[in-house]
């Protein structure tokens, strides 16, 4: 059991720090952007998992055998076979693992509830700004809201009631077809629900001590998105027009909780629909590696504790 948990507190602190860091730095994952982002899923929820993994397995030794084999529950027995020094050391390590836990459900909620109370009171102000109506050749939809500013600006509030956020400027400096590609970028991001995606990362990188976690993940997976909606709108109207609306865009800023067309990546993106647009091996490769990520530590390490338990829990 301590080579078990030894084993996961290794894989953990690799997943949560080194391997982050050096995934980020890949340019590979410019040009297969939905492998990588199964591949750092698959990083973030294994060191979530290893990390349970580690302290349940050291708190597991709290599971001695009684005087009639089974494992006890009673904390004066457990001390007589452990002593009080060790059992409590695995009491501790049981209540940091569920503390990690509680840590990590709080994040989600917290950043669940504080992004959609940004989202609700900013929908409510471009419903209330929205000059759709006012003519200046914006097309007539649903989802589509329109803002009284020079400056080209294109973003997207994700949820039940999306919006998808364009300016008068927007209209004034893009032609049809580079109007057409940001709105397939941005209903991109609506449809794939890229915003659960990033709010997920965002959680689990506020759950992790700052000693640990990378900060590289999240901005790479928003880079990723970013490529992803790239893709989708290349399929409607080519790279040409996507290109030219990026870079008019490039300045575009979106408050927190949206996703914006523009950004600090422009460049990477534009350089990118010049170049080739996927790489099979690669793409094989990384899913391959998230399959093993998740797999292959569950084999050979978690299978070995539960057959230790089950043998505990079975002896007479």
């Amino acid at each position: 059991m301590n080579v078990t948990a030894l084993v996961f507190a290794v894989l953990a602190l690799v997943l949560a720090g080194p391997a982050p860091a050096v995934l980020s730095r890949a340019t590979w994952t410019h040009h297969s952007p939905r492998a990588a982002l199964v591949l750092w899923q698959a990083i973030a929820l294994a060191a979530v998992l290893s990390a349970f993994g580690s302290g349940l397995a050291i708190a597991s030794q709290l599971l001695v055998p009684g005087p009639n084999g089974r494992p006890t529950t009673s904390p004066t027995r457990e001390i007589d076979v452990l002593g009080v020094p060790l059992w409590t050391t695995y009491v501790v390590v049981l209540a940091l693992t569920l503390l990690v836990g509680a840590r990590l459900i709080y994040a989600i909620l917290r950043v669940g509830v504080r992004t959609r109370r940004r989202r609700s009171r900013h929908r409510m102000l471009v419903d209330l700004l929205d000059r759709t109506d006012a003519g200046g050749g914006s097309p007539r939809s649903s989802d589509i809201r329109v803002l009284q500013a020079a400056e080209p600006i294109a973003y997207c509030l994700p949820g039940i009631r999306r919006r998808v956020v364009l300016s008068e400027g927007t209209f004034a400096n893009l032609d049809e077809s580079e109007i057409t590609a940001i709105l397939s970028h941005e209903r991109s991001h609506l449809r794939a629900r890229h915003d659960l995606v990033l709010e997920a990362f965002t959680a689990v990188n506020e759950a992790f001590p700052r000693f640990v976690r990378s900060d590289s993940a999240l901005g790479s997976v928003q880079l990723l998105i970013e490529l992803l909606a790239d893709d989708s709108a290349v399929k409607v109207t080519g790279p040409t027009p996507l290109a030219r609306a990026l870079v008019t865009c490039s300045r575009s800023t979106a408050p927190q909780g949206a996703l914006a067309a523009g950004g600090p990546n422009t460049l990477i993106r534009v350089q990118r629909l010049s170049g080739p647009q996927g790489d099979a091996r690669k793409s094989s490769a990384a899913y391959l590696a998230a399959a093993a990520i998740l797999v292959l530590p569950t084999i050979a390490v978690a299978v070995p504790w539960l057959v230790e338990l089950n043998r505990l829990f079975q002896s007479r």
